[in-house]
């Protein structure tokens, strides 16, 4: 099982990114796709998330800048970035809280992470 994202890159403060995550491999259920961030000696933090219950979750710090979207049927997320600023910056991971098997239990999957860099 893999989550491939992609998207990163290098913006200029007030600028605009889009991040993908596709989920390959054999997954029985996905109970939430999303994405977290780890900036240089920080924790990593959700930034957002999107649930098959239909609720969706942001950090504050994103809240109206950021849009998730997605489908957990189909294994994809996306999250589009705006308003980006100096802080945003970070290793972006995808993540996907499924289970493999019908019997198993949900576990938590992660991405290999991409790099978002937003300069002043």
């Amino acid at each position: 099982v893999q989550l491939q994202a992609s998207g990163g890159g290098l913006v200029q403060a007030g600028g605009s990114l889009r991040l993908s995550c596709t989920a390959s491999g054999s997954i029985f259920s996905i109970n939430e796709m999303g994405w977290y961030r780890q900036a240089p000696g920080k924790q990593r933090e959700l930034v957002a998330q999107i649930r098959s219950s239909g609720n969706d979750i942001y950090a504050d710090s994103v809240k109206d800048r950021f849009a998730i979207s997605g489908d957990n049927a189909r294994k994809m997320v996306y999250l589009q970035m705006s308003s980006l600023k100096p802080e945003d910056t970070g290793v972006y991971y995808c993540s996907a809280y499924a289970r493999l098997l019908p019997s198993s239990s949900l576990d938590r999957i992660w991405g290999q992470g991409t790099q978002v860099t937003v300069s002043s």
